[in-house]
């Protein structure tokens, strides 16, 4: 009873257009109505579930990311990315891969790349010839790779989420990230090229020369820093992953303070605030969660899920399929931190029953949370894309299969070839 009141109390909040928090929340709260259960419950789990000495480093990466994405960054990496590609067929459409791939290693959030480097690639790729449609798409899923960079606040969100049911540690994490966001890039600079020649894009212009690449990448190169400083600093033992957070806010104010001198008060100011609201929203999805959470461990629901996905086949590579379906599905209503912190304690188990390993599982889960940033009706990473290219949704949609192909095929890749994210962690945290 208990758990029909949870679950349809949760649908039917979102289908009326709550706001996920609150649609989260709400049905908690009309579960303990009808188990008799006192209601201190719920505020017992949600602030027992914000206290955790780990979520420090969300923050300080959210506020990193937007001193990054106001510091002028962009503009910097876009030209070594076309100086490396810009002279090929589709060449500026390459460029935006690399360019997205790049600065999404900096601020580690989807959205934020896809409105930084969309600003500046979009009405380019436009004014030289090509379609809106191909631009719009090849900057938002270029731009999901994002979420499996180490500055990305989604891999300490799955962390946490694992608590109580694997040991999942921040730095394996980040690890397991690289080889899937490098074949993730490859996929999307496949699709980049196979589209452009279909459509008969034409070259820009010749290679530079390696001269112009080096004074390209010397300049771009204190923003690139972030990602090696904190990998390097983590892995080294001069500071925790908590701390490499810190660091990184550090790194971003000398970067576009000290020495590129384009971070504005102005700017600043926007940064401060736009980090607070993005962290107030998280923390408080984080709280929330943890009461939600606790129903559902209550009541068993992973178990139920399990035995139900089991009754449909015990073959391990038929029930990674479901959970992709699943996850996919689910990820095209939420939004990355209630996708995370729902579905993990639900599908985890199920997944490390049939031999996945945690850190596969997580690639996993930000993977299809990624793609559904990128899908209606929530898709946010499309919609930024969409303002920006000045062309519908459904425009977009239509020409989107080659780009969801290529990131299916690198889905499935680290679904079913575990060494994509286990072989580097395995190897330097031995």
């Amino acid at each position: 009873m208990e758990l029909t009141v949870l679950c349809v109390s949760f649908a039917a909040l979102l289908l009326l257009g709550v706001p996920v928090a609150f649609a989260i929340g709400l049905s908690s709260v009309a579960t303990i109505l009808a188990a008799g259960l006192p209601m201190a419950v719920v505020f017992q789990k949600m602030v027992g579930g914000m206290q955790v000495f780990s979520f420090l480093a969300i923050p300080f990466f959210v506020f990193a990311g937007e001193l990054m994405l106001y510091g002028g960054i962009a503009e910097r990496i876009v030209r070594l990315a076309n100086s490396l590609v810009g002279h090929v067929r589709g060449g500026l459409g390459m460029s935006n891969v690399l360019g997205c791939t790049l600065f999404g290693g900096i601020v580690g959030s989807p959205v934020a790349d896809v409105s930084a480097m969309g600003s500046v690639m979009i009405p380019l790729m436009k004014k030289q010839g090509y379609d809106a449609d191909y631009a719009v798409n090849v900057t938002t899923h270029a731009a999901l790779v994002g979420a499996l960079m180490p500055t990305s606040h989604n891999l300490i969100l799955f962390t946490l989420a694992t608590s109580g049911i694997a040991s999942v540690s921040v730095m394996g994490l980040i690890l397991a990230g690289v080889l899937p966001a490098l074949l993730l890039t490859l996929c999307n600079l496949g699709a980049a090229w196979w589209v452009a020649r279909r459509r008969g894009y034409a070259t820009q212009g010749e290679f530079p020369g390696w001269a112009a690449v080096a004074v390209a990448f010397a300049a771009s190169l204190p923003g690139l820093l972030v990602v090696a400083i904190i990998l390097g600093g983590i892995l080294s033992g001069l500071f925790t992953a908590t701390e490499s957070a810190a660091v990184a806010v550090g790194w971003a104010l000398l970067v576009t303070v000290g020495v590129y001198r384009s971070l504005s008060w102005a700017h600043f100011l926007k940064a401060c605030a736009k980090a607070c609201k993005t962290t107030g929203v998280v923390l408080l999805l984080i709280g929330i969660s943890a009461a939600f959470g606790y129903f559902l461990a209550l009541y068993e629901v992973p178990q139920k899920t399990g035995a139900l996905m089991q009754s449909l086949s015990s073959d391990p590579w038929v029930i990674f399929l479901l959970i992709n379906v699943l996850l996919f599905v689910l990820g095209t209503f939420l939004d990355m931190a209630p996708t995370i912190l729902i579905c993990t304690p639900i599908f985890l188990p199920i997944a490390q029953q049939y031999g996945m390993d945690p850190l596969q599982f997580g690639i996993v889960m930000l993977i299809n949370c990624a793609l559904g940033l990128n899908t209606p009706p929530v898709g946010t990473v499309q919609f930024v894309g969409c303002a920006i290219g000045g062309i519908s949704v459904g425009q977009v949609m239509r020409s989107i299969w080659p780009f969801y192909g290529a990131l299916g095929l690198c889905l499935l890749a680290v679904t079913y070839v575990p060494a994509f994210s286990t072989w580097l962690p395995g190897l330097m945290m031995k």
